[in-house]
């Protein structure tokens, strides 16, 4: 990557994401700059739309110049100065103020790929605006949940499917050829991996997103079992809620059962690309396992796959890459 994005966006990168840049460093090099600066470009727009000391007016409209500049269509680079001295986590700071050297390494690669990933970055912008719009007067004691489980999918796909979309045409564009049948599986259970991490986060982060005022259960199904959003607040309630949660958690286990089946279909060949998949779905099932036994009301039940866990789970997915039967028996093992 560093011959693209250069070391100090390397490092950014590295700074402002866990498990993924994990996956990422195990991507075959054809592809891993493209995926790195889509992450980049994506955590820059995320980190925008997440300044909770920002007014959200002025959250939205960072949002529109940012994704106005990335997509070329202005001139203007955004400045977020402001934005960025609100932060507490350093590389994210770093990530605003570097805005425009970030946006500008879209030009070091092929039209095909600079028109890719600003098409993806498009639909993520989209789904964050939304998000923005949608919770703009959310606060703690004002606390909107989303309609019903088609804004929750639709969601879903804006800011995650979408990116697998985009993974899936960076591999058959740089790295094996695939027919329109396969492409078609591929292209349709990528969307599917996606959502099911970004739903995982949803479902773990519940008493997070509750103190900002945000509920992405939706309405829908809370009132369907006699609940209100305020009875989310309260940990005691989780029995009552316990069954919509499952109910979720087995929409999560079917998006990855999808993505199984999307790493069993990646050529053989494709050592570091399949592990590079492998990771996230094996972090997603044991996540979800945590999940299925946790009060995930109560804030102090902070679900996290240890470091211990992960370099365990990296190791055996060394071991598994070289056998097709070893690898499939590794992701359909919990």
């Amino acid at each position: 990557m560093a011959e693209l994005l250069g070391p100090e966006l390397d490092s950014i990168l590295e700074g402002t994401s866990r498990s993924f840049y994990l996956s990422l460093k195990q991507l075959p090099s054809k592809t891993r700059s493209q995926i790195g600066l889509l992450y980049l470009l994506a955590r820059t727009s995320d980190t925008i739309a997440d300044s909770e000391a920002g007014l959200p007016e002025r959250r939205i409209q960072a949002l529109k110049e940012y994704n106005e500049k990335a997509q070329g269509w202005s001139e203007v680079s955004p400045d977020l100065s402001d934005l960025a001295s609100m932060q507490s986590n350093e590389s994210e700071m770093m990530l605003l103020r570097k805005v425009t050297e970030t946006v500008a390494c879209i030009a070091n690669f092929n039209e095909s790929d600079q028109k890719h990933i600003r098409n993806c970055l498009d639909i993520i912008v989209s789904g964050q605006a939304l998000d923005l719009e949608r919770f703009s007067k959310a606060s703690e004691t004002n606390i909107i949940p989303l309609r019903d489980k088609g804004e929750l999918d639709d969601y879903a796909y804006r800011v995650a499917g979408s990116v697998g979309e985009f993974w899936t045409r960076m591999s058959i564009d740089h790295l094996f050829k695939a027919d329109d049948e396969t492409a078609d599986f591929l292209f349709h259970r990528s969307v599917r991996f996606g959502k099911a991490l970004q739903l995982i986060n949803i479902l773990r982060d519940i008493p997070e997103d509750l103190r900002l005022g945000r509920c992405y259960v939706p309405r829908e199904s809370l009132e369907a079992s006699g609940l209100a959003v305020s009875d989310l607040l309260d940990p005691s309630n989780m029995e009552k809620f316990r069954p919509i949660y499952e109910d979720y958690i087995e929409i999560a286990s079917q998006h990855l059962a999808a993505a199984v089946e999307y790493i069993g279909m990646l050529p053989h060949g494709q050592y570091r690309l399949r592990g590079a998949c492998m990771l996230p779905v094996l972090l997603g099932k044991q996540t979800l396992t945590m999940l299925r036994i946790s009060n995930v009301l109560d804030s102090k039940n902070r679900i996290k796959v240890s470091r211990r866990e992960v370099k365990e789970m990296r190791n055996k997915i060394l071991l598994a890459l070289p056998f097709n039967e070893r690898s499939k028996k590794l992701l359909e093992a919990q």
